[in-house]
């Protein structure tokens, strides 16, 4: 999933979008209220991007739980996180079989399930596509193509600077 814009504010609820930078705070949108505000700089803002589950082998991305979400409920909306405290861990456990059951807590679980499903519920879930072989190809070709169109202009400039200069050459002065 990505997730680059979304960030998550130590001691608000919910989660917000960033909206643009300013110069003692950076302005976000709380994506359920639609409120603009300002986050300053002794807030702890996290991106989501930046967020991982601890696991016994290596930590695994936000994005990738989400993925794993997703794939699990069909793309439709996990459990709600206000349900249980064991239905909570038995289904965050089917969803990251090899979690780590000290280091991640309840709290932890029960925010991933409501961010999922906020993003859910938002439309804000975008699958990461890989880029493929024939992708990474075409791109030295559209490079290609944007400098012979930069040489063309170049070229047509330097064309209307001759033109210029053989239409200002000064005219003959009259003599009485």
């Amino acid at each position: 999933m990505i997730l680059k814009d979304f960030l998550a504010i130590s001691g608000e609820p919910g989660l917000f979008k960033f909206i643009a930078q300013g110069k003692n705070a950076i302005i976000v949108e709380h994506l359920e209220t639609g409120k603009r505000t300002s986050a300053f700089n002794s807030a702890k803002v996290s991106s989501l991007e930046d967020i991982s589950i601890f696991t016994e082998n290596e930590d695994l991305p936000l994005g990738e739980v989400f993925d794993r979400i997703f794939t699990k409920e069909n793309g439709g909306l996990a459990i709600d996180a206000k349900t249980g405290v064991e239905e909570l861990k038995e289904y965050f456990e089917t969803i990251i079989p090899d979690y780590s059951k000290e280091r991640v807590y309840l709290s932890d679980i029960k925010k991933v399930i409501q961010w999922y499903n906020i993003l859910h519920k938002k439309n804000l879930l975008i699958k990461e596509e890989p880029e493929t072989a024939s992708e990474s190809e075409e791109m030295p070709v559209a490079e290609k193509e944007k400098e012979k169109a930069t040489e063309k202009k170049t070229e047509k400039k330097a064309e209307k600077k001759a033109e210029k200069k053989t239409k200002a050459s000064p005219k003959p002065e009259k003599t009485s």
